[in-house]
């Protein structure tokens, strides 16, 4: 049997006594409401297919084991050797976001998925995690003033990403990307005077993906105006109607066998309609406890490329379980962006674990440890 004592000196031990184990087990509460929701979502989807009931949910219990094993492994690793990882695996998946418009998948009117034989990805998915890792030690870099053009590098890897993303075209994704990038380079010291020419930049942006991408201004013009095809928002509205505050139970709503992407996009309001706002609540501070003590363990660290690179994982953790459920109470525009560990989806939930992987690795405590 294996010890776990505080004086074990095994890689497992040191692992137990040196990671986040709170965000450790509210991950693992965030992936049990997943299953449940998943069991709960599919069964419709799959007879609509002509596939078995649990087939989905099959599909995701078997891409939640190497998930699991991916987060554990990946959190072992040092933020020096993080540094490499994330700029490796970066150097693959980079090409393969500039390819998928011209070799992808054309889905609702955008282009962000590429196959491989026997297998869909996503990229951009992949790219998010990898490019906040290796943003964050450009940004430190370049603090560190080594005669490396660290910023240049960083500027050019970011205008490059943000512009194939457009190609899809993938606002939603270009925006999370945009959010993680300035909140690391204002943390690591963008003067206040840029602040307001990016802001600028941004509204510029937006302005002119709304003239030049009908997918993005049809999506932006149906939320406005409320009208047009807004059948999917409406319907998840029903749901949180019909769940009240206890909500019907497990497996007992009706609302979402009319929810095409009720086990993907929509899923929370799955969780509206079944578990109720209750539970809802407690999954929103489920998100809501790892972001802060993600952030709360930050405030005695003085490693830099730790503060920032796991400050952008936070970032995009939590700003993308917000868009969808904002989504999803339409407090914004619909956007195809995955609820965290709740969704249905093998890049989304591979990708997730690469990150959090990557962030209990940065926030382990690292006393008497010759691993940063």
């Amino acid at each position: 049997m294996i010890s776990l004592a505080r004086s074990d000196r095994s890689v497992l031990g040191r692992w137990w006594w040196t990671v986040d184990r709170w965000t450790l087990l509210a991950l693992m509460a965030i992936m049990g409401f997943g299953i449940l929701l998943i069991q709960a979502a599919t069964p419709a989807v799959a007879v609509k297919h002509g596939l078995d009931n649990f087939y989905f949910v099959e599909r995701h219990l078997i891409m939640l084991v190497p998930a699991l094993l991916g987060i554990f492994a990946i959190s072992l690793m040092p933020p020096r050797k993080l540094r490499w990882f994330a700029a490796g695996l970066l150097a693959v998946f980079l090409p393969l976001l500039m390819i998928t418009p011209f070799i992808g998948v054309e889905i609702k009117g955008a282009v962000r998925w590429i196959h491989i034989p026997g297998l869909s990805m996503q990229p951009s998915e992949f790219v998010k995690p990898l490019f906040a890792v290796t943003a964050a030690w450009l940004f430190s870099r370049q603090c560190e003033r080594r005669g490396f053009p660290a910023l240049s590098v960083n500027v050019l890897l970011f205008m490059l990403i943000v512009m194939f993303l457009v190609i899809q075209p993938d606002i939603g994704m270009t925006f999370l990307v945009a959010a993680i990038w300035l909140g690391q380079f204002f943390l690591a010291g963008l003067p206040l005077a840029l602040v307001g020419a990016f802001a600028a930049a941004g509204m510029m942006g937006l302005f002119t993906a709304y003239y030049t991408l009908p997918h993005f201004a049809s999506r932006l013009d149906r939320f406005l105006s409320h009208s047009g095809d807004t059948y999917q928002v409406d319907r998840a509205l029903d749901a949180f109607m019909n769940g009240g505050l206890f909500g019907t139970g497990p497996g007992e709503g009706t609302v979402k066998m009319s929810i095409p992407d009720a086990h993907a996009d929509f899923i929370f309001a799955v969780a509206g309609e079944e578990l109720g706002l209750l539970w809802c609540l407690v999954i929103v501070g489920l998100f809501a406890f790892i972001v802060i003590r993600g952030f709360l363990r930050l405030r005695q660290e003085n490693n830099l490329f730790v503060v920032l690179a796991s400050s952008g994982l936070l970032i995009e953790f939590g700003l993308q379980a917000i868009i969808n459920m904002a989504s999803t109470l339409r407090l914004m525009p619909a956007k195809g962006m995955t609820l965290p560990f709740i969704s249905y989806g093998g890049s989304s939930l591979w990708a997730l674990a690469l990150g959090m992987g990557m962030l209990l690795a940065l926030t382990r405590k690292r006393f008497g440890l010759n691993d940063d």
